[in-house]
């Protein structure tokens, strides 16, 4: 069975960090594209980030431009976790966080095929 689950979310102020984590169960990360969306209530589900390795040291990535250049998608092999390294961090960018998986490098969260239960963070003025 296919579990996976997110942490690290919190409260943080404007222009902080927080690093998320997104640990798998019952399946490897590295044989799937790994996407990360994010939500705030009455909307709908936003693409953030997805990733697929290619070799420990290649990968494809793609980003959000919202979040191009303060957000990276990163991954502990031994530990089966993937990481969103959120900086600089703005009050829009609060929402539920969630990891999930796929076989398609795609921006389409229709296309992913699990999903973790999501992580709250709150980036406050």
């Amino acid at each position: 069975q296919v579990q996976l689950v997110e942490s690290g979310g919190g409260l943080v102020q404007t222009g902080g960090s927080l690093r998320l984590s997104c640990a798998a169960s019952g399946l490897t990360f590295s044989r799937y594209v790994v996407g990360w969306f994010r939500q705030v209530p009455g909307k709908e589900r936003e693409f953030v980030g997805c990733i697929r390795w290619i070799s420990a040291l290649t990968y494809y990535a793609d980003y959000a431009d919202s979040v191009k250049g303060r957000f990276t998608i990163s991954r502990e092999t031994a530990k089966n976790t993937v990481y969103l390294q959120m900086n600089s961090l703005k009050s829009e960018d609060t929402a539920v966080y969630y990891c999930t998986v796929g076989s398609r490098l795609t921006t389409n969260s229709l296309e992913y095929d699990y999903w973790g239960q999501g992580t709250q963070v709150t980036v406050s003025s």
